[in-house]
């Protein structure tokens, strides 16, 4: 009997060290995710205010901040249409129901991110296909741009610039509109394709892999226009940097770009993304206009078409070294 009782407290003494040695396994790794995901975000950052070396389509992997150059593909035809101004009722944000950023000196740079993602599970876009949608960083509607000179009449033409990643299509590239350009005689410029009275064209478009919708936290979407140089998108995900440059006088962005709104959305056609119920995402867009003041936050100030089904909340805006709005929504 006493052999049986030491026998017992030795197996119960090994037990407690077995359970001891894997608690403290346990929170090594835990605290080598912590840190892994902080380096990961580091390195996100870092990059996402590396510019290109020039014109052309770009990759990035974590850890290297460097740039290298890859192959561009052709941009769909797909058309991320203006805001209509539609009223679509509760539980839409979008076609002009929504946040922009706005600063007071012309936007050098602005990025998008959803710091935070609450409840979602799934999405669904057109024809009910899982992970359709679009990411859209939009300009402001720019009037007397440079591009309208030879509109129909210039008084009513607008410039746009939207910086997309299509989950369709698995691209990124910029989409540019020349809004009420065409009339009478006067027809959509050379290389753009008509849309009403409308024109638009794209960038070339840099590949990206299928991005599922959870991967919503770990994604940014940003923008540049360097007068005289180039527009640059750059869009990041976990692990991995994509970058389309192009020429600015395409719209002349660095001209009159004061609006930023930033969105998932449909992607294109006026077409909406539909979340799982109970989804709240918080929206972020970075904005630096070469100043430390708070930008504004305006509402009803979206210019993209696409939707998606979930319901503006509150937006805060804050000034500092990085200047940004947040908002949020949710269904």
């Amino acid at each position: 009997m006493k052999a049986m009782k030491i026998v017992g407290a030795a197996l119960a003494v090994s037990l407690i060290g077995q359970a001891a040695r894997a608690d403290a396994t346990g929170e090594r790794q835990a605290a080598w995710r912590a840190a892994t995901a902080e380096r990961q975000a580091a390195w996100r950052a870092a990059i996402a205010h590396t510019r290109t070396p020039g014109p052309g389509c770009y990759q990035a992997a974590y850890p290297l901040t460097v740039w290298h150059q890859v192959a561009c593909t052709v941009a769909p035809t797909r058309a991320y249409i203006p805001a209509t101004g539609t009223d679509h009722g509760a539980q839409t944000t979008g076609d002009g129901n929504d946040y922009a950023g706005v600063t007071e000196n012309i936007t050098l740079d602005a990025k998008g991110s959803f710091p935070r993602a609450k409840g979602l599970t799934s999405e669904t876009g057109s024809g009910g296909r899982p992970n359709f949608y679009s990411l859209q960083l939009n300009s402001n509607f720019m009037a007397g741009n440079p591009a309208c000179a030879g509109s129909f009449d210039a008084s009513k033409c607008l410039a746009w610039l939207q910086y997309v990643y299509s989950s369709g299509e698995h691209q990124a590239f910029m989409q540019y509109w020349l809004i009420h350009y065409a009339g009478g005689s006067v027809h959509c410029p050379s290389g753009w394709i008509s849309v009403s009275d409308d024109c638009f064209k794209n960038s070339p478009s840099v590949q990206v892999p299928l991005q599922p919708i959870t991967e919503l936290p770990n994604i940014s979407i940003g923008g540049a226009a360097d007068l005289g140089g180039f527009d640059t998108l750059n869009m990041t995900t976990a692990t991995q940097g994509y970058a389309v440059s192009n020429q600015d006088s395409v719209v002349f962005l660095a001209t009159g770009w004061h609006g930023s709104e930033f969105n998932v959305i449909g992607d294109g056609g006026g077409s909406s993304a539909n979340f799982n119920a109970g989804t709240k995402l918080a929206v972020r867009i970075d904005l630096n206009d070469g100043t430390t003041k708070k930008p504004g936050c305006n509402a009803n100030s979206g210019t993209t078409g696409e939707t998606n089904n979930l319901n503006l909340g509150p937006c805060l805006a804050r000034g500092g070294a990085t200047p940004f709005v947040r908002l949020t929504e949710s269904n």
